[in-house]
């Protein structure tokens, strides 16, 4: 599947998570503003759950479920600290992660090239298509908390919802072009 495949899939999942049964839990909302809180531009997020090598090795990983195309990508966006939040206040969510990210280390997933790094993926991926049949595994449940996590943190992120959505929130409008009712 191309980037911009991948990052039109992603919009859609966004789009139907945004619109549809409000699947956030609070703190996963709240993670976002926590992740984004501090203001500056030399403002950096001061982790509470990801040890130096974990949280780089989060970068890379998110960064490869959404890339930099056109918009920035995942780490851009700041979904490692919003993954870093979240997980400091769910220990079911933290501790699969930290395992995930352990498997990722034993493969030696940072210092993969590209191809590498996509079969090591796709692993995951038969993984969690596994998961589905009833068998579950520890590399199931992270692919799909660290794929959930990272579309949530990107979709809710000012790089996601601006640049990449194109939401204009807080805008007036004098005019719906899409919606022209009269009486209204």
């Amino acid at each position: 599947m191309s980037e911009e495949n991948r990052r039109d899939s992603l919009k859609i999942i966004g789009a139907i998570g945004a619109t549809c049964l409000f699947p956030f839990q609070a703190d996963e909302l709240y993670g976002q503003h926590e992740a984004h809180s501090a203001t500056g531009p030399d403002a950096v997020y001061q982790r509470t759950y990801f040890n130096d090598e974990e949280f780089a090795l989060l970068n890379i990983l998110v960064d490869e479920i959404i890339p930099p195309t056109g918009t920035p990508g995942a780490a851009a966006a700041g979904v490692p600290a919003y993954i870093d939040y979240v997980a400091s206040k769910n220990k079911a969510l933290g501790e699969t992660c930290k395992d995930g990210l352990q498997y990722l280390k034993k493969k030696k997933f940072a210092a993969m090239p590209a191809a590498g790094r996509e079969r090591v993926l796709q692993d995951l991926c038969d993984s969690a298509e596994k998961q589905k049949r009833k068998t579950s595994s520890s590399k199931a449940k992270f692919w799909v908390a660290i794929k959930n996590l990272t579309a949530d943190g990107y979709y809710t992120s000012r790089v996601g919802l601006r640049d990449e959505l194109g939401f204009q929130g807080g805008a007036v409008l004098g005019s719906f072009p899409s919606c022209e009712v009269p009486e209204h």
